[in-house]
């Protein structure tokens, strides 16, 4: 797919598992973010992790040369009791992140609590909260049964709020001191 306007993006946000990974696309055009699809890739008949791993990075890829992101957010591995699970699902982001690198995308990565109080304004948000909110902000007609979609969209929707894409926008400005927020911004400033 590919897009007229230079300044629209695509964004691919991915929720990384080894049983259940979900992508979600977004069209930025201006200020204004639409849905492009999104899905899960289910790996739970596959016998081992190794070809897990290789069906990850396969979709990724897949997906990748397909709607031809931009850029690619990722949720980050949340901390785990069980080692060996936090282990398998560091390793599905990284094969994520290699496919993007492997086709010069820039990645990105937000926490868990990030992406859900990026949607829904509170970090201990559910699943299901993120999701009707999601359906909010983008119109959605309807909600896909695997919440692993709708998570991997929420991520490419923390992206684009959290970085403020879109035509002429840009992060906002940091300062050091109100004396250089003052320089900046005269008419922010009111006689007292």
């Amino acid at each position: 797919m590919r897009i007229e306007n230079k300044t629209d993006k695509i964004i691919l946000g991915i929720d990384p598992g080894t049983t259940i990974m979900g992508y979600g696309l977004i069209k930025i055009s201006g200020k204004d973010a639409s849905l492009i699809t999104m899905d899960i890739v289910a790996m739970n008949k596959l016998p081992n992790h190794f070809l897990k791993l290789k069906k990850i990075f396969e979709e990724t890829v897949r997906i990748i040369e397909l709607y031809k992101p931009d850029e690619v957010a990722l949720e980050a591995p949340f901390y785990a009791k069980n080692i060996q699970s936090m282990l398998k699902l560091g390793r599905a982001q990284g094969i994520s992140m290699a496919a993007a690198l492997h086709h010069n995308l820039p990645v990105f990565e937000y926490s868990p609590r990030k992406v859900k109080q990026s949607i829904t304004g509170k970090g201990s948000s559910s699943k299901e909260q993120v999701a009707i909110m999601l359906q909010r902000i983008l119109a959605l007609q309807s909600l896909p049964k695997k919440l692993d979609a709708t998570d991997a969209l929420a991520v490419a929707i923390c992206h684009f709020f959290q970085n403020k894409i879109g035509i002429n926008s840009q992060p906002a400005k940091k300062f050091n001191n109100w004396q250089a927020f003052i320089t900046e911004n005269p008419g922010k400033i009111s006689g007292l």
